[in-house]
This record gives structure tokens, sequence and C-alpha cells, in this order.
């Protein structure tokens, strides 16, 4: 089992699975995180017939690119539809703007089934506004949207820029609930926000405060080990191995086909970012987690399973 380096880009991720593959014979890949770098050594896993399972590359081209490529994380039209479910029926938003990254085609994913999900559940999109990734002043685009009178603004973007956004909208005397996905998801978003995304939620793969005991042994026994709290990532990577080390056990041993066909009949797997089934795509079937921000902390509200 190799876990491949994050910190590649793309071309070197190629580079990197390729030589896992042919020099040191590796009998599965776990990785890599990012999309576009799992979309690079994809390929070479499918050639070689060496399956692959990504912790958290959320685009749904990933698993597209053959039948032995897999992923223990929900992918991007899920959390468009989560939050748009959240804001109508959690808070009760009946209108909604949107202020996405252009540049960025996680955003524009999430950006795409927001708009499409949030009218069939009795919603009204009232603005679309855009920014680049690198972009400091969204003012003239927060000014737009005051106009609108939304009750929620929905920011499918990074931390990078949701923290900034979430100041800047205060000064604009935008005052309704702000929302966003799985890219608010780190410290940096609490220190950029400076409080302006108090009380504001976003979709996320995990909790530490879900109280399902498979999730608190997990923490308990990550804490103990490396003394911090284990975050989305430590909690996907953890049910890669686990989703693979059961498919060896079924396919009785590594054999590459066995093991893809072991994987590709996962069902029900007790994983501590909740049960995984994979389905016809090669994508985890799962639910996803609602997050509110109270201090400098995200604190768990809810869960919601993928659309029947």
């Amino acid at each position: 089992i190799i876990v491949a380096d994050d910190r590649s880009d793309p071309a070197e991720a190629k580079t990197v699975v390729t030589k896992l593959i042919t020099k040191d014979r590796v009998a599965a890949v776990i990785g890599e995180v990012a999309s576009t770098r799992s979309l690079a050594g994809a390929p070479v896993c499918q050639q070689n017939k060496i399956p692959m399972i990504t912790p958290a590359s959320t685009n749904t081209a990933v698993t597209q690119v053959g039948d032995y490529i897999f992923r223990v994380c929900f992918i991007d039209p899920f959390q468009g539809y989560v939050m748009a479910k959240f804001a109508s029926e959690n808070l009760k938003a009946k209108r909604a703007a949107i202020l996405y990254d252009i540049k960025s085609d996680y955003s524009q994913g999430l950006k795409d089934v927001f708009s499409k999900e949030f009218p069939k559940m009795g919603g009204t999109i009232v603005a679309t506004e855009s920014y680049q990734a690198g972009d400091t002043d969204f003012r003239g685009q927060l000014n737009n949207i005051k106009a609108a009178k939304p009750d929620v603004v929905y920011v499918p973007g990074y931390y990078t820029e949701a923290g900034l956004i979430g100041q800047q909208a205060r000064e604009v005397g935008i005052k309704c609930t702000l929302c966003g996905g799985d890219g608010w998801d780190s410290p940096t978003l609490f220190e950029q926000a400076k409080g302006s995304l108090e009380g504001c939620y976003y979709s996320n793969h995990f909790s530490v405060e879900n109280k399902a005991p498979i999730v608190q042994t997990f923490v308990k026994k990550y804490q103990k080990k490396y003394k911090k709290t284990p975050d989305a990532m430590a909690a996907l990577g953890y049910d890669a191995v686990g989703v693979l080390v059961d498919a060896f056990a079924q396919a009785g041993g590594v054999d590459g086909p066995k093991v893809r066909d072991a994987l590709a009949a996962t069902s029900k797997f007790p994983g501590v970012t909740g049960t995984i089934t994979i389905d016809k795509d090669r994508n985890a079937a799962k639910p996803a987690v609602v997050l509110r921000i109270e201090g400098n902390k995200a604190k768990y509200v809810t869960t919601i399973e993928p659309p029947k």
C-alpha cells in the first residue's frame, strides 16, 4: 500500500505513480488527494491494472478514467445538493445568491448543482456573481448580491477567499447566513474571517463531534497516537486504507483484477466518514455532515444522506 505524495504537481504525480508501479511493484495506490493530481496518476494505474483509491479527490472525472480507479469521498455535485437541502429545510431560505470561483472546476460544479437543486426545493436564485482565486476585493459582487436581498449566500470556494469574502460581506451590509463546501475546511478560515462567518455553515466529510461509536473510537486512537485532533483528510485516509484492506481480504490476496472486483463490490463498509457503498461508477455513496462555525471551531449540526 503506497500513499502518493500530494505535494507534487500533476506532471510529477504521474512520474511518482509510474515509479511506484514499475519499480517498487506496489499492489495498490492510495492517493492522491487533489483531483488534478489524481487525474494525472490514475491513467498509469489503469494501464497497469493497479487499483487506486483516492481519499479526497471529489471531481467527478477522476473515477471516469477507468475501472481500476475508486474513491471513498463523496463527489462535488453531492455537496451542492447537500447545501441546497440544508438551506431550504434547515435555514428555511427562499432566496439564495451565489458567489463562486469562475476558474475553479470544484467551485463551478458546486454552483451548478446548487443552482439546479435549490429551485426544485421551492427556492429562487436571486443573484449569481463570480470571482477568481487570488482576488482580494469582492465588494462589487457583494453589493450586487446585497441589492438582491437573499436569505442565504452560497460561496462554494476555498478558505483562501472565503474568510475575506465573509469580512467584506459584513462591511457592505450583508447580514444573512453564508454557506460553503469542504473547501472551507481549514483553521486558516477562522483567522481570515475574523468573526465574520460566525453562525455560518459548510458541508464536510467528517466531524469529530459525531457521537457515533466508530467515530469516537477513531478520534481517541488518533489523538493518543498523534497528539492532535484528526481532520477530514485524516478520516478519509483511514477509510481508504480500511476499504482496501477489506478488499485484499475478500480477494484472498493482492492480485490486481481480483482486488478491483472486491473494491467494486464494497457495500455498507463501516467507515468513520460514513457507511460506504461503492456504486457502479466507483464513487462512494455516503452521507455528508454540515458544520456550523462557532468561535474558532466548526460544530457538528447534522448529517445529510444521498438522495434516493
